[in-house]
């Protein structure tokens, strides 16, 4: 396998990590997340207008650059050593996938333009992580659909111009469009703020109307195809995350003062920065895994993105948590960043599968 980057590839990692140096500052981010929108529109703006990151890894016909899953994992990488609570994941990555697949063109070029974020919102109490699990349901109502049922946890519902929902219909699992900007009567979202400063809501549908997207009942292998990609992206974003996190500490190591010396000269310390520095390398090779099978076929793709997943939750939680521990009480703090980054690591071992769900769907992909 070759690991290394391409010119065009580095020149992206370098001018978005540029731009976040620069431009995104974490104490503005966490204003807007608690007090503000839950986002900077400005930002996202940029994102389109300025980086072109959006259109990343969607074709050149709907506005994109053409890239792939290396380059969705360099942006999510820098995105998470920024600690960038924007939904680059949920919209330009998952929805972005299950909108090209589905041939909604004018929805992604807009979406590249950054004039529309899209979630999606497929897991529901009795599904989990299994978003086969689907109660919602769907009728035909002339040219368009009727949905009714509920939704939990949908990522940045709250912030969407449209939202991404699945159903059944009598052909089978379905995927509908809600433009929110629309007809949306019958829509409720409670909205609340997640651990890690994200906006989520839990979603009501009473007769919403809805329109189909791809084929009626043949939507859960581009669906399974969706969270394996926004799966992989997480765990890119995580090892951006981790990084920042090994880098504070050891900085932190260096000097806090203890007994008249630095606490990084103790051994005993020293063999703990070296164990998280391991995890990190760890959880970087799986990813990389992850990313080059993403174009593969359906189970060695799952495999490699569960191999990963649960990689990446294993070494977020000990790089995290060790991480708090030698910062001691300020760990946990609003003024320092780790506390902001140890609640981002501890969200992502849940999104697109927990840690335990793809540690059982690698067992039973790899069991003879």
């Amino acid at each position: 396998m070759d690991f290394t980057l391409s010119d065009e590839q580095e020149l992206l990692r370098d001018g978005l990590t540029k731009f976040l140096s620069t431009r995104y500052q974490l104490q503005s981010s966490r204003a807007a997340a608690k007090t503000g929108a839950g986002w900077q529109p400005e930002i996202w703006r940029a994102f389109a207008d300025e980086l072109g990151i959006l259109g990343a890894a969607l074709p050149e016909r709907v506005g994109g650059i053409g890239g792939g899953p290396v380059e969705v994992m360099v942006i999510a990488e820098a995105l998470g050593y920024a600690l960038v609570v924007e939904p680059y994941v949920d919209t330009a990555v998952v929805a972005g996938g299950l909108l090209l697949r589905a041939g909604a063109s004018e929805l992604l070029q807009k979406l590249v333009a950054g004039d529309a974020i899209v979630a999606l919102a497929a897991a529901e109490v009795q599904s989990g992580d299994h978003w086969q699990g689907v109660t919602t349901a769907a009728r035909p109502d002339g040219d368009r659909w009727v949905l009714d049922g509920a939704k939990i946890v949908a990522l940045n519902a709250p912030l969407a111009t449209h939202l991404l929902v699945t159903a059944t219909t009598p052909a089978g699992l379905s995927l509908f469009l809600i433009d929110r900007g629309g007809d949306t009567a019958g829509l409720t979202l409670r909205s609340f703020r997640t651990v890690d400063d994200r906006w989520a809501a839990d979603i009501h549908l009473d007769g919403v109307r809805a329109t189909l997207l791809g084929e009626e009942g043949a939507a859960w292998p581009s669906l399974a195809q969706a969270r394996d990609e926004g799966a992989a992206a997480v765990c890119a974003e995580a090892v951006g995350n981790m990084r920042k996190v090994l880098a504070d500490t050891v900085e932190y190591s260096k000097q806090r003062q203890q007994f008249g010396a630095p606490i990084g000269s103790f051994q005993a310390l020293q063999h703990r920065m070296v164990d998280m520095h391991m995890e990190l390398e760890q959880a970087v090779a799986a990813v990389y895994l992850a990313v080059l099978n993403l174009q593969a076929e359906p189970d060695q793709r799952a495999r490699a993105v569960s191999a990963a997943k649960a990689t990446v939750g294993r070494a977020a939680r000990f790089i995290g948590q060790n991480a708090v521990q030698l910062h001691g009480g300020m760990g946990m703090t609003e003024e320092l960043a780790i506390g902001h980054y140890f609640k981002r690591l501890t969200a992502v071992q849940y999104e697109f599968g927990s840690t335990d769900f793809h540690t059982a769907r690698y067992a039973a992909l790899t069991r003879a």
